[in-house]
């Protein structure tokens, strides 16, 4: 068990990584260039993100998720499993079932243990909503799209063949294109079998991401739309695999793996330039 006043709780989904840290438990304000410095793999611990215990809203709980760069997210699939694991393991529930509040709209997650730790979590991700934006255009070349929110903006692009995709030439300026004035997470998509998809990742305000549980399950959501995929299907990224489901009434489910890597305290010397509250 976590030592209450141990300031933070690092853990990984598929590669994934975020920091989760109790905001009464840490003596500073977590600002914008607070999470910045957190999530500097140099300069701070590192990681792709920071999530912060906040009021559940008419949930169980609650979580605010913040990018590498400081701005906020409305979602994360990763992240959520992350967080349940770190409510059960930390001391803040015995439950092995409940509800998060993000800004992205509440999920439920399904703990599963095995050798007395959370395992793999099952999360209610929401019903996919689209847009009509079906192309863009990039460098002068037609780009074909779909255009989807699970409680965060994504744009998935299927293509015949990701090797030949250049991931981070063409995520930043699909994400920061001009048909997206809040930006856009950017997923390439290779449609294997009618249960399998293999994808790439250009996430909004993180870069390139070694796996990520909404665009997971934006993919399946958009192939699934387009006919080219049934409603269960595992999608594969550079971090791993996660199992998508979509129910008859359009509810995504998303189950897959979570680990934690390390907790701790920040130093004296980091303390310091993160600054009082």
């Amino acid at each position: 068990m976590m030592s209450a006043m141990t300031h933070y709780v690092k853990s990984h989904g598929l590669g994934n990584d975020y920091i989760v840290i109790d905001p009464a438990k840490v003596p500073f304000a977590v600002t914008p260039e607070t999470v910045r410095l957190i999530c500097d793999r140099r300069l701070g611990v590192g990681s792709d993100g920071v999530m912060l215990v906040s009021p559940g809203d008419g949930a169980d709980f609650g979580v605010r998720i913040f990018n590498p760069d400081g701005s906020e997210a409305e979602k994360s699939g990763n992240g959520a499993r992350i967080f349940a694991k770190f409510l059960r393991e930390h001391g803040y529930t015995d439950k092995d079932h409940f509800t998060l509040h993000t800004l992205g709209g509440r999920v439920t997650c399904a703990l599963e243990h095995e050798n007395g730790r959370v395992a793999q979590i099952t999360v209610d991700m929401g019903k996919a909503r689209f847009d009509p934006l079906d192309a863009i255009e990039v460098d002068g070349r037609r780009l074909d799209v779909t255009s989807v929110s699970i409680g965060n903006p994504h744009c998935v692009v299927v293509v015949s063949d990701l090797a030949k995709i250049d991931v981070h030439a063409l995520g930043p300026k699909i994400e920061t294109h001009r048909a997206f004035p809040d930006r856009t997470n950017v997923q390439f998509a290779q449609v294997l079998s009618r249960d399998e998809v293999r994808i790439l990742i250009w996430e909004r305000g993180a870069g390139y991401t070694l796996a990520s549980g909404s665009s997971s399950c934006a993919v399946v959501a958009a192939c699934h739309r387009k006919g080219l995929t049934g409603r269960d299907v595992t999608v594969t990224m550079p971090g791993g695999q996660l199992r998508i489901s979509i129910a008859a009434d359009g509810e995504i489910r998303m189950r897959g793996p979570v680990e934690e890597i390390c907790s701790g305290d920040f130093s004296a010397d980091l303390l310091r330039r993160l600054g009082p509250r």
